[in-house]
């Protein structure tokens, strides 16, 4: 019989479950553009508009460009592979799903567990840069709103030039900032108001969220294309500044693994890597496209192409605009379009990453409910996790409980290390994806493969070797974080799962 914790839900099984149109089921209603601006939408938000600042600032210097290279080659080997089981496998559930009909129970258990983390704390972490970005938006029009409850408790304030900003921010020696007026944060009620408001979206169906997100995607792309017209010339007419930027392009390492040079690519690549996880939130709508078999490869791959030369402009114009050691603050791209002296360019930036940062909690939001119900529907979470609305048909009591757990997550904890933490869940998925679709390969040649990843096996080990190197230039925290979060899994599954798999209850 084999051992159970290995058992496989059949491919058949699943198939049937992708063919069900009933009221019990997931609706059927994005079309390719949809799940491309889907991609896009989850994306370009917290990676383009606060992590490359930070990553340039402390690892990579003007060579991010070379860490996003990186990490956007990765994500093809890996999107081709996911492409490849979107189109056969077109089911909720993403990655988990696509390891539970190869590699088995178990192996699914750890995949839909670390999609949890990834989808959760990614949510997390970009609410609380769309607070700071609030905050900024509403001050650039004289509207202040008070600190307390704008960051999480014991967070430091201070007001320069009629502006609040976190005490971290602001380039100042300490003694001139102790006589500027502070606050000490209490509750990022902000970031809190935020999440429910996406959950609520969310509950009401999916073709108002992929609607809503649609429209909210060209505004976000209108922010970074309004960038990248305000700083070519720019950077055009300024040559000496933008030369003295980046005549250092690779910093030499400062000693230890991470700090610049070639190391510091690497790690910059991993942290990075947060602003491509959107890609494969798609394939976790794989269930409501109409046309799965054709479009969900051209929402995958198509949103990863648009996404990675836009990021790879981005963070070139950006180093040259500002030097690379200023880069460490929320918001990025806002300080480089205020430097080039266009102030209509930072509104349009500030209300971009507005909207980009509010799709990205939408789909990340959207991501978790889908692979709560999968999960739940295979009997591996408790029964409420999969009950579909009867009118809106949604899971909506799932993005219910998820959606309140992401707002105190986003109110109450520092979001310091969270991106890594997403970054390591989201690399380990690919991980899986990628031997998954090697290995049925293998297994079941005969499979219908609407579309089919191109020369395996190399892109698939291709897609594990860039994965499980990104993972190793996170540090050892994180790693820590993660043994911590799956260790709370088994808990669970060998408590709970193992006595309700419907897949184990069929082996009886």
């Amino acid at each position: 019989m084999g051992n159970p914790l290995f058992a496989t839900k059949p491919i058949d099984v699943l198939m049937r479950e992708a063919g069900d149109t009933s009221e019990h089921s997931l609706k059927r209603a994005l079309g390719p553009v949809n799940l491309v601006t889907l991609g896009i939408g989850a994306i370009i938000g917290a990676g383009i508009f606060v992590l490359t600042g930070s990553a340039a600032a402390l690892y990579a210097g003007p060579a991010i460009m070379l860490s996003y290279i990186l990490a956007g080659v990765g994500c093809v080997f890996a999107g081709l592979c996911y492409a490849e089981f979107a189109s056969m496998i077109p089911i909720a559930g993403s990655a988990y799903t696509y390891g539970y009909a190869t590699l088995g129970e178990f192996i699914a258990w750890i995949i839909g567990w670390d999609l949890i983390l990834e989808y959760a704390f990614g949510a997390a972490t970009v609410a609380s840069g769309w607070s700071s970005t609030l905050v900024a938006f509403l001050q650039d029009y004289g509207i202040s709103i008070p600190p307390e409850i704008c960051d999480v408790p014991g967070a430091v304030w201070v007001q320069v030039d009629g502006r609040w900003a976190p005490a971290s921010t602001v380039m100042m020696r300490v003694q001139d900032m102790a006589a500027l007026p502070h606050a000490t944060s209490k509750f990022n009620l902000l970031a809190f108001l935020a999440i429910i408001a996406v959950t609520t979206i969310l509950i009401i169906g999916i073709k108002e969220s992929a609607n809503f997100n649609t429209g909210i995607v060209f505004v976000k792309l209108a922010a970074v294309l309004t960038f990248i017209a305000v700083a070519v010339p720019f950077v055009l007419k300024h040559p000496a500044l933008a030369h003295d930027n980046w005549r250092v392009f690779l910093p030499p390492n400062e000693g230890s693994f991470g700090s610049f040079g070639w190391s510091g690519v690497l790690r910059g690549a991993g942290v990075v890597f947060f602003a491509y996880i959107g890609f494969d939130a798609v394939s976790t709508a794989a269930q409501e496209a109409k046309n799965p078999q054709k479009d969900m490869p051209i929402g995958i791959l198509g949103s990863l192409i648009v996404c990675t030369i836009l990021y790879i402009v981005v963070s070139g114009l950006l180093t040259a605009t500002v030097h690379y050691s200023r880069l460490n603050i929320g918001a990025p791209v806002s300080l480089a379009i205020r430097e080039t002296g266009v102030k209509w360019g930072s509104y349009v930036v500030n209300a971009g990453a507005l909207a980009g940062l509010s799709t990205v909690m939408l789909v990340m939001l959207l991501g978790q409910s889908r692979v709560f119900y999968s999960m739940a529907h295979d009997g591996l979470l408790w029964k409420w996790a999969g009950d579909i609305h009867p009118r809106f048909r949604t899971p909506w009591k799932s993005t219910a409980v998820v959606g309140v757990a992401v707002a105190f997550v986003g109110a109450l904890v520092p979001i310091g290390s969270l991106g890594q933490m997403v970054s390591i869940g989201t690399l380990l998925a690919f991980v899986i994806v990628c031997g998954a679709v090697w290995l049925l390969r293998i297994r079941r040649p005969d499979l219908a493969r609407p579309f089919k990843t191109p020369m395996v096996p190399l892109v698939p080990i291709l897609g594990i070797i860039v994965s499980l190197g990104l993972m190793a230039g996170l540090n050892g925290v994180t790693w820590l974080r993660l043994i911590i979060w799956l260790l709370i899994g088994f808990v669970i599954y060998f408590t709970y799962s193992v006595k309700h798999s419907k897949v184990r209850g069929a082996l009886k």
